[in-house]
């Protein structure tokens, strides 16, 4: 067995650039059920920008907001609208996690870094992945704050009603024609990771459209990055949709795991998420596709979930509309009954819906 030379121990945080970080926060507490845990802006020392940091279960989401039009932050909204820019990853030592990986080819975003406060110190250090969006390597065994130094504990008036996400399953990366391989190359050789699944434009297609994807993963399977790049179609896919509207590659969804779909599902639609819609027909055969499932058919019906098989068990999962005005990040929930893969047999009914809703605003 090769040495893992990256050894990670989960999703640390995902950072979102956001054009009004307070309003998008409250948005993730009430309609996600996320709990406001720490904040950073002018109140805390830091004079560019203001950050929020929410937390459910092992989840960490980050809301950055600029408050000056000049700088990088205000430039990544600019171009590309409220988007990630970090997918922040836990590890035991930041500065080799750096080195090993620029001493493999990849591009450093910020080198190893030092900080610190009363609850102790952090390291941090970046490179540099597909478009603007970047991973940083976080160490915080000796930091016991509640985020990062340079953040404050922030509660919220507002009481947060969690609603069952558990963990990041998987973050989707959406990369130009001709760069998948590129970059799952890179995820291989410059990050230790292995080619977990590919699916090619037999397996994801429509009549108008299609993409192909790789998924990558790490050693221990708790990091899982699939890459997606259009394929040729007689109509514009949905993933030269996002490359347009985001103006360039970066993350296309956030997959959070759920032990209750119905139940996480059900709060999300009460508190007005939309969710992309499969027509009714899905259901009919769907016990001849999948087999024996513990669910009803009927809330599962009423929710709009889809349900998958592969030789390990199977999964449910539903796909929300964007969550901002332009096409791109949206959120996929999942709940896995032993099933690994992805949901491969559901890809057709997806892609439908995600055409339905591209024609409506004139970009199929």
């Amino acid at each position: 067995m090769s040495q893992d030379f990256l050894p990670l121990n989960g999703t640390d945080y995902v950072e979102l650039y956001v054009g009004n970080a307070k309003q998008s926060a409250l948005y993730y507490q009430y309609a996600f059920g996320f709990e406001l845990v720490a904040y950073a802006g002018p109140e805390t020392g830091i004079k560019d920008r203001a950050s929020y940091v929410l937390k459910q279960d092992k989840i960490r989401l980050v809301l950055t907001t600029p408050l000056h039009p000049e700088g990088e932050i205000s430039a990544h909204i600019k171009k590309h609208g409220d988007g990630v820019k970090v997918l922040a990853l836990w590890v035991d030592d930041a500065a080799k996690s750096w080195k090993e990986t620029t001493s493999r080819g990849a591009e450093s975003a910020q080198q190893p870094t030092s900080i610190k406060d009363e609850f102790g110190e952090a390291v941090l250090a970046s490179i540099k992945t597909y478009g603007e969006t970047i991973h940083t390597f976080v160490e915080r065994k000796n930091y016991s704050g509640p985020f990062l130094p340079g953040y404050k504990a922030r509660k919220s008036e507002y009481q947060a009603t969690p609603i069952g996400l558990k963990y990041i399953d998987h973050c989707v990366g959406n990369v130009e024609l001709g760069a998948m391989n590129r970059w799952v190359d890179f995820y291989e050789n410059v990050m230790g990771f292995k080619l977990l699944i590919t699916f090619d434009d037999e397996d994801i297609s429509t009549e108008y459209s299609a993409l192909m994807s790789k998924v990558v993963s790490n050693g221990n399977g708790y990091i899982k990055f699939p890459i997606n790049e259009p394929a040729e179609g007689k109509k514009k896919s949905q993933i030269e949709e996002y490359l347009d509207f985001y103006q360039g590659p970066g993350v296309q969804h956030m997959a959070i795991a759920t032990d209750d779909i119905i139940h996480t599902v059900a709060e999300l639609r009460n508190r007005g998420v939309e969710f992309l819609v499969v027509p009714p027909a899905y259901y009919d055969d769907l016990l001849d596709r999948v087999g024996e499932i513990d669910e009803d058919i009927q809330p599962l019906k009423d929710l709009n979930i889809l349900v998958d098989r592969d030789d390990e068990g199977y999964l449910l999962q539903i796909f929300t509309k964007p969550v901002q005005d332009r096409p791109t990040l949206f959120f996929e929930i999942i709940q896995r009954k032993g099933a690994k893969s992805f949901g491969k047999g559901n890809f057709k009914a997806l892609f439908e819906a995600i055409e339905r809703e591209q024609e409506l605003r004139g970009n199929l």
